[in-house]
């Protein structure tokens, strides 16, 4: 028997988790208990969870009497419960789907609000007393954390949550009392999620803000914001909670204040700018901690005086005193817990006590007999993982082992202060005190399992890093080594005693489980490292199995379920042979891809162990064994199965996440993932699946998020005690109450000897410290490295000492007599040094080049990374292009090239357009395509239909008389087509008159345009301005308009950019011209004398700038040479740096060139070239060298003749030479002032882009919401557009009924014309006729036979309709007169009636189908008026979201009024003059073009005179109106003559008014003549048909003869039979007279066969009388045949 004990947790960190029922008593849920605290006593009261599921939330009554509980679970209930006698009053149900998140009664108590959690969110309002729910609506779409009562107006209610705040009212509407809702609007403000507000007494709420600040709501807007002085915070952090007390508003934070404002000057607050905040300073404040986060506060009145109780989400609960008086008392912590998950927990394994640690930095001590918390310590990092010291290592002490999140793990020695030594001002307030002994760091990442072996000589560590650590269990632990694992740590557990060997069984997370030896201390080698290589070590990798085990359990359940059915005998036989045909195949074997983490696990046997799985091979408990075989296959491709496997029940989304055994091994303890704890017992220590059929299960920790982390039995088994992952820890009494003796108490050890004098051990507070195996690799590596230097510094000594020696042995040489002295290659001992140091230099070379080669392919790449990046994204670099003859220059733009993104889009946005375009107009023409062929198929249609249907009788009977009345009906279709076609040009001339209030479209449209486009403009700053359809912009719009203005721009510039580089080039080509004309020009001067030359323009030289990518070439020589100039200037840089004598001894051993051998060496080279040109150029043949004569006077005429064309020549090439450079200079000149306009351009644009950037921006703010906007308005608008196409489908629906109907009536018109025409004049029996023509009748509607019905049941339809008719009959007669229609009188046409009858039975038809036509037309009528109202409310909304558009177009376009626009203008551009003088402030001014302005002062002129000609043509149009009112009398009176003419014309010839389309189209009687045609043809085949019938009466009367005489014969021997068994009954009973009374009565089948013979003979017996009468009816022409009566069902047994 298992009973809860004692609850030492508390879930801190729910919402509104403290209440108060009285001054002495707490509220509080721990897990699925609910818990009443006595302050006094300590003592807890507990009040599980009704349903099992968990407990949400808590509220308390006003009265204090009640406490609601919110449960968990589907469809929970809220449970009402007296106080304090804990029962149950109310229950609610219905509330919510899985879970509340929050409850609150009004001021009053007789209401209760509450809302749901995810996925409902459901607000309801219950009656609660009642309980039933008076409103309910859903709250939000998010988490909602809070709902409350307005105190002033309980009508009123406030909810808010995650990004929200919503204020409700009750209010009643024409359908009832309605909860509605309004969302509170941030504007500005950012959204936030509110957690506390509090309602004040006029209406408006001040909430909290996430970033601590105070918002006062007025009307669902924020009407101001409140911070204090300097913009600062009201808190740093959240408020969550705000309360008004007593005329002041308190405030709880997130950071530990609690703080007091004045009331009324928060309701009294306003926004002074537009930033909207007030600031303002708090009247008190209170600090209650500096690691406190409060959530809550709560208020009781204690004798009088205000308490407060505080509930702290970092695991406290506080008693607070806010009177802020003199004798305030500080802050009072009554209880502490653990905030958040318990990541682990120990049971000391001597006495009562247990030890827990969290991520709250918190290392606990309980005392689970004394039910109380002994002591606690706190560190840098959170704890993830505990465990207490075996007896044999903490005996007589006690030690606990504690890994934290950081990879520390720390040995914590516990003891009593109370038995150390009194030293002076040292005091001990509790009966247990902590104390670090040891810490040491062996992991990087968080510990997650910490193991003592079963002697307690080794501790082994299990972190997230991977690793096992390993330690010698001494007074000071000794690092051994580590392993490395597969996985993550997920468990460790030693080998248990029972066991020959000491292993450890290692468990990872990714389904790995290891087994290793424990390492023995100094046999591994720890000098580098600690990791341990050779460790015999067992690989475990499971491979699921669980499909395998579906599929068997399928299988074998369905071998049950057949031997079930065969043994069920052979009603189902059958089934099992039809089953394996519908049999489907089974689906393959599912492995998942990532394996289920292992999550606990426990050894069985050697090298055998079970584990517990979660996620998808979860439901089951594992029994694994290591293979023997390990070394042949890799731990990760290893796919190992267990041997066996326990179904464990209702684990497949719940799994086993602790186990642990009891110290007899009697008892099997689970923690589950839901929070459950179960209890198996265990009749022998290995287990099976029978034992684990019978558990005990108690649900206490939380369902959702109360895993259980950690469960354990006492040293003793006398107790349980659990912790979860909700802050909670339970312990249990495993015995019954009887059993525990009442003087258990838990014993704390004594404190060693001398532990006072003890130095605190060193702690790791360093969370990047280095660990165990770090330290010793980073000890190594400084070792090594000081090794190093060390041999540097020693080889560095000696070199200098060598130097040294050389330098004296130079300076002594250098002192010798010059003759003595030796050349420096004298030093070199050995040449084979020298070629052996070039031979190392030169593999040094190549040794540094294949070093280098990653470098050499890093900078290359780079490069090219440069150069795409800066260079090749260039389309146009900067050329400055210099004038010839004048200082003046033009340079390009540089041009980055530009995206086909661009271009794409601007090719996207044209070419919608004209889709659009071309759309429209192909559905226009669509539209009249359809149009055109409904209209033809119609006007078919109409043909066919007045086809007359008579070419079945002409092909059968021919003759005159028909080709008469072809003729005659041809006629008639003339007649009825020329009426038609004259009905049809009138209908078509009244629908092209206009109505009343026509108007001509083209006017429409003129007047559309002239408002859109004349008169009253309103500015675009204007409150009423409203924004043009086609002006309405976006952000998609703006940046189309940037890119096609990018796209401008750079096509202009890109446009000027060629004209600038093709006037380089055209320089480039002119000074190679200029050098062709100076080198002739030199040739020409060289006949000249130097007098007679004239000065040789110079050659126009390129400048660097006009040939910007020669830059960028480079070759092979230039980078050497650049190399070689920074190579020189680093050893010029070095040579002043460094000494002499190190200078000195570079010697010959390491020769490099000197700068002067480098310059001598180039000046060789230099003077080499210099020489071998001076050697070629005087190679040159000596041509003029002879002889000098005296010229003869036509050699002087000749020589005179060649200097004046020299002379000519001359000047024409110099001429020549200037207007190039003039005519170049000229071009750049011309180009310079075009490229200065397109500056101004440009300028410009970059200011328009610099806007409609800016535009852009602000277009993007508001782009969300406008498209938010414009989605519901075009979603209305298709809406409505939907619905009117649909009304206008009833509409045409509707006409097309109308128009049934008309020609249903024009049909029973024109069938009742022919019927007075087939009458004739004077027809006696007229009267008759009609009234049988107009008789109602109800007609039997026609059925589907089928084809296999026999004559007697035809004959049985026709004697139903028979009386039904004469019913009918019966029913519609007048009153006056009662005549039978079915009999023709005597001397009448028999034809006639014949017609009079089908007339009548096609006027019911049109009868039937008109009243058909009408029910539909009033459903389509119905449907239409439905519609209609839906049609009006959808409008209404559209134009509310229509009208919210324009109003968000209108604050868009305020926004962009505020945006700066900068117009550049030139002096003589501006008008606006003052005194003479141009204004300083041309903010009001107006900028206008002058050609606008010119147009609207034209304007007013063209006005004029365009009023002046419309009077002109309003009074031509009222004379012409007044014209065509006196004709259209005149043609009235006129019409009027011509009917009064034409209807005595047709009294004088007919006697009477007549139709005369309908005389005209009347011409003979078809129905009557196809009538005629068709009786002759029956009375024919009815002939034919009465002589088979005769033929087969006959033969019916010869088989009824035979029958008559078989049935007599038959009746005459049954009677002999009757008498025959008369005499053997009454020789039976004579014989039976002395047997048992069971016998003496008749017998019943004896009575059944009398009955059965008596009935047969009444049958027989009607059967002839039936048959006389047939025979009689037959005899008769026009009798008729009822079938046989049937038979009783008893008469099958006769056949």
């Amino acid at each position: 028997q298992t009973v809860c004990r004692h609850s030492f947790g508390y879930d801190c960190t729910k919402s509104a988790n403290l209440q108060l029922l009285d001054s002495q008593t707490l509220l509080y849920v721990a897990g699925n208990q609910l818990v009443l605290l006595d302050l006094k006593t300590k003592y807890q009261t507990y009040l599980r969870s009704s349903s099992g599921g968990g407990i949400g939330i808590i509220t308390v009554h006003p009265s204090k009497q009640y406490f609601a509980v919110g449960e968990k679970g589907w469809k929970p209930n809220i449970i009402i419960y007296e106080y304090p006698s804990l029962k149950p009053y109310r229950i609610l149900q219905g509330g919510t789907e899985e879970a509340y998140a929050f409850a609150d009664f009004n001021h009053y108590g007789t209401l209760l609000a509450s809302v749901g959690s995810s996925p409902d969110y459901m607000l309801t309002i219950w009656d609660w007393k009642q309980e039933k729910i008076v409103l309910r609506s859903k709250a939000f779409s998010q988490d909602v954390y809070k709902v409350t009562f307005s105190p002033e107006n309980e009508e009123q209610l406030t909810t808010s949550g995650a990004g929200h705040i919503k204020f409700w009212k009750m209010a009643h509407t024409f359908t009832g009392l309605k909860l509605q809702g309004a969302l509170g609007r941030f504007g500005k403000t950012a959204v936030t999620d509110i957690v506390g507000y509090v309602e004040l007494p006029d209406g408006k709420v001040i909430s909290g803000s996430e970033w601590g600040n105070l918002l006062l709501w007025e009307g669902g807007l924020i009407k101001v914001e409140l911070c204090r002085t300097g913009h600062r915070p009201c808190h740093n952090g959240p408020v969550n909670q705000l309360i008004l007390d007593e005329g002041e508003l308190v405030t709880v934070g997130g950071d530990g204040y609690i703080r007091v404002w004045d009331f009324e000057t928060i309701d009294a607050a306003d926004s002074v700018d537009d930033t909207g905040l007030l600031e303002m300073e708090h009247m008190n404040e209170l600090l209650v901690g500096k690691n406190v986060n409060l959530s809550s506060i709560m208020k009781i009145h204690d004798l009088g005086q205000p308490i407060w109780y505080a509930q702290d989400s970092n695991g406290a609960i506080w008693k607070l005193d806010l009177s802020f008086s003199n004798v305030t008392h500080d802050p009072e912590c009554l209880f502490t817990f653990h905030s958040g998950k318990i990541e682990a927990m120990g049971v000391s394994p001597v006495t009562y006590l247990m030890a827990t640690t969290a991520l709250d930095h918190s290392v606990r001590i309980y005392d689970f007999i004394g039910n109380c918390q002994l002591t606690e310590i706190k560190f840098k990092q959170g704890g993830t993982a505990l465990t207490w010291a075996p007896r044999v290592v903490s005996l007589p002490y006690c030690l606990i082992a504690v890994g934290f999140e950081d990879g520390v793990v720390r040995i914590i020695e516990v003891y009593d202060p109370r038995g150390l030594a009194i030293v002076a001002g040292r005091t001990y307030v509790g009966n247990a005190e902590m104390r670090l002994k040891q810490a040491f760091k062996p992991h990087t990442a968080a510990v997650t399992a910490l193991a003592y072996e079963r002697n307690g000589e080794v501790l082994a560590t299990g972190s997230k890093d991977k690793t096992v650590f390993f330690f010698a269990v001494e007074d000071k632990y000794e690092p051994i080594g580590y392993i490395c694992v597969p996985g993550p740590v997920q468990a460790l557990q030693w080998s248990p005693p029972s066991h020959a060997e000491s292993m450890l069984l290692v468990l990872c997370e990714n389904g790995f489980a290891l087994q290793v030896p424990a390492p023995i201390l100094g046999e591994q080698d720890t000098v580098s490292t600690y990791e341990i290589k050779d460790l015999p070590t067992q690989y475990f990798h499971f491979y699921s199995i669980k499909s395998q085990i579906k599929k068997q359990e399928e299988e074998k359940a369905k071998l049950e379920w057949i031997k079930k059915q065969q043994d069920m005998g052979l009603e189902i036989e059958e089934e099992p042979e039809a089953e394996p045909k519908k049999e489907e195949p089974l689906p393959p074997i599912y492995v998942p891809q990532e394996p289920s983490p292992i999550v606990c696990g426990f050894y069985s046997a050697p090298g055998k162990f079970w584990l517990s799985l979660s996620g998808y091979d979860s439901g089951y408990l594992y029994h694994c064994a290591f293979s023997s075989i390990q070394h042949q296959i890799s731990p990760e491709s290893r796919q190992d199965e267990p041997f066996e496997v326990i179904p464990m029940e209702n684990t497949d989304d719940n799994p086993i996440q602790r186990i642990s055994f009891c110290t007899s091994k009697l008892l099997m303890f689970c923690g589950m993932k839901d929070g459950a704890v179960r209890v198996y017992p265990l009749q022998d220590k290995d287990l099976s699946a029978d034992m684990m059929n019978g558990y005990w299960s108690f649900n206490m920790h939380d369902n959702d998020y109360g895993q259980i982390q950690a469960i354990y039995s006492s040293y003793d088994d006398r107790f349980l005690v659990t912790c979860g992952a909700d802050s909670n820890i339970f312990t249990f009494n495993i015995l019954s109450p009887e059993d525990i003796q009442r003087e258990l108490k838990a014993k704390v050890p004594s404190p060693r000897v001398n532990l006072e004098k003890e130095k605190t051990a060193e702690d790791i507070e360093d969370p990047s410290a280095y660990s165990i195996e770090n330290a010793r690799q980073k000890k190594e590596y400084d070792q090594i490295m000081k090794a190093a230097e060390d041999k540097k510094k020693k080889k560095r000594q000696e070199l200098i000492i060598l130097r040294h020696e050389f330098h004296h042995l130079l300076q002594r040489n250098m002192e010798l007599p010059k003759h003595m002295q030796l050349h420096r290659e004298e030093f070199e001992m050995d040449q084979r040094i020298r070629e052996e140091m070039d031979r190392q230099t030169a593999q040094r070379i190549q040794l540094v080049q294949k070093e280098l080669a990653w470098d050499q392919e890093k900078h290359h790449i780079g490069l090219q990374k440069l150069q795409s990046r800066f260079r090749d994204t260039l389309e146009f670099d900067t050329v400055v292009v210099h004038a010839i003859g004048s200082n003046h220059q033009i340079s390009t733009y540089r041009l980055l090239a530009i995206s086909e993104r661009y271009y794409r889009a601007r090719k996207q946005s044209q070419t919608g357009k004209r889709r659009t375009s071309k759309l429209g107009k192909e559905a226009e023409q669509r539209r009249e395509s359809q149009k055109e062929t409904i209209s033809e198929e119609e006007m078919e249609a109409d043909k066919l239909k007045k086809r007359p249907q008579l070419q079945g009788a002409i092909g059968r009977f021919g003759g005159n008389r028909l080709e008469q009345i072809r003729k005659i009906m041809e006629k008639a279709d003339k007649a009825k087509a020329k009426i038609m076609q004259r009905r049809k040009e009138w209908d078509e001339l009244y629908k092209s008159k206009p109505s009343d209030n026509y108007e001509n479209p083209k006017d429409v449209q003129d007047i559309k345009e002239a408002q859109e486009n004349m008169g009253d403009f309103k500015l675009k700053t204007a409150t009423n301005y409203k924004i043009p359809e086609h002006m309405r912009m976006n952000a998609e719009k703006k940046k189309m308009q940037l890119t096609s203005l990018e796209v401008a721009v750079h096509e202009k510039k890109l446009t000027m950019n060629k004209w600038i580089i093709s006037l380089r080039d055209l320089k480039v080509a002119i000074i190679e011209e200029i050098i062709c004309l100076v080198q002739e020009l030199k040739s020409i001067q060289s006949a000249l004398d130097a007098s007679e030359q004239l000065p040789i323009p110079p050659i126009p030289q390129l400048h660097p700038e006009e040939m910007p990518e020669k830059k960028f070439q480079y070759d092979n020589n230039i980078l050497l040479k650049f190399k070689q100039e920074q190579e020189n200037k680093q050893r010029l840089s070095e040579q002043m740096e460094d000494n002499a004598s190190f200078a000195v001894f570079g010697g010959k051993f390491l020769h490099a060139p000197s700068l002067k051998e480098i310059d001598s060496t180039s000046r060789a080279s230099s003077v080499r070239s210099m020489r071998m040109v001076s050697s070629v150029t005087p190679v040159q043949p000596k041509v003029f060298e002879i002889e000098k004569a005296e010229p003869t006077e036509m050699e002087l005429e000749i020589l005179k003749r060649e200097k004046i064309r020299n002379i000519y020549l001359q000047e024409t090439l110099i001429k020549r030479i200037n207007e190039l450079v003039v005519t170049f200079d000229a071009e750049l000149h011309l180009l310079r002032h075009q490229k200065l306009k397109l500056d101004t351009q440009m300028k410009c644009a970059d200011l328009r882009h610099i806007t409609w950037f800016e535009e852009l921006l602000l277009l993007k703010n508001f782009e969300k919401h406008e498209d938010t906007l414009q989605e519901r308005v075009n979603n209305l608008s298709n809406e409505v557009e939907e619905m009117q196409w649909k009304l206008d489908n009833y509409l045409s629906q509707m006409e097309d009924k109308k128009y049934e109907i008309a020609k249903l009536q024009e049909r029973e018109k024109a069938f009742y014309a022919a019927f007075q025409a087939s009458l004739g004049e004077n027809n006696k029996f007229a009267s008759f006729l009609t009234k049988v023509l107009k008789k109602k009748i109800k007609r039997v509607k026609k059925k589907d036979v089928e084809g296999d019905r026999d004559e007697e049941e035809d004959s049985d339809e026709e004697s139903d309709e028979e009386s039904s008719l004469e019913s009918d009959e019966e029913d519609s007669g007048s009153d006056d007169e009662v005549f039978d229609d079915s009999v023709c009188p005597k001397n009448c046409d028999e034809a006639l009636f014949e017609n009079t009858l089908q007339l009548r039975e096609k006027r019911l038809d049109i009868e039937e189908a008109l009243v058909e036509e009408k029910k539909v037309i009033d459903n389509l009528k119905k449907e239409y008026d439905a519609l209609a109202k839906k049609v009006k409310v959808v409008e209404a909304s559209l134009d509310t979201a229509e009208g919210e558009l324009e109003a968000f177009q209108r604050e868009k376009q305020q926004r962009l009024n505020e945006l700066h626009v900068v117009v550049p203008l030139k002096l003589h551009q501006v008008e606006y003059v003052v005194n003479g003088e141009l204004p300083a402030d041309l903010s009001q001014t107006l900028v206008f073009t002058n050609q606008s302005l010119e147009y609207l002062q034209q304007r007013i002129m063209v006005l004029q005179h365009e009023k002046l000609d419309q009077r002109e043509l309003y009074k031509q149009a009222r004379q012409q109106h007044k014209q065509l009112i006196r004709d259209k009398r005149e043609i009235e009176i006129r019409i009027e003559r011509l009917e009064e003419n034409c209807n005595q014309l047709m009294l004088m010839k007919f006697g009477r008014v007549v139709d005369l389309e309908a005389l005209q189209t009347l011409s003979v009687n078809t129905n009557l003549e196809e009538l005629k045609m068709k009786m002759m043809e029956k009375e024919h085949i009815q002939a034919q048909e009465l002589k088979k019938w005769e033929e087969k009466i006959f033969e019916l009367r010869q088989r009824l003869m035979i029958l008559m005489k078989e049935n007599t014969s038959k009746l005459q021997q049954l009677n002999s039979f009757c008498i025959e068994k008369q005499g053997l009954e009454m020789k039976l009973d004579a014989l039976q007279n002395n047997l048992g009374a069971e016998f003496q009565g008749p017998r019943k089948a004896e009575i059944q066969e009398r009955e059965r013979l008596i009935t047969l003979v009444q049958l027989q017996a009607q059967e002839a009388e039936v048959l006389k009468e047939e025979i009689t009816l037959l005899s008769r022409k026009d009798g008729r045949i009822f079938p046989p009566p049937q038979p009783p069902p008893d008469t099958k047994i006769l056949n």
